[in-house]
């Protein structure tokens, strides 16, 4: 009963690999691209770009302050783009 178990486990893997595995490349991206537009909104008042919801995303602020530095260095700002918060 074990044995039967463990091959349906095995092929349940397999088959997920199979159906997954060639779109696992696109999804990653589209979820950076995600999460670098979620930081840019979040951070965007900050660094003058005018916001029209920046109230609600003041409280998002410090959560994502300390992934703020490996975002900018990832969209290739080699600074802070903060006037006077260095994070570097």
């Amino acid at each position: 009963m074990s044995d039967l178990r463990t091959k349906l486990h095995n092929l349940r893997a397999l088959i997920r690999e199979f159906n997954v595995g060639p779109h696992r490349r696109s999804l990653a991206r589209a979820k950076r691209e995600e999460d670098d537009l979620f930081m840019l909104l979040v951070f965007s008042e900050m660094m003058g770009i005018p916001n029209p919801a920046s109230y609600y995303m003041l409280e998002l602020q410090p959560v994502l302050w300390e992934r703020f530095h490996n975002w900018h260095t990832h969209m290739g700002m080699k600074k802070s783009p903060l006037d006077g918060i260095p994070c570097c």
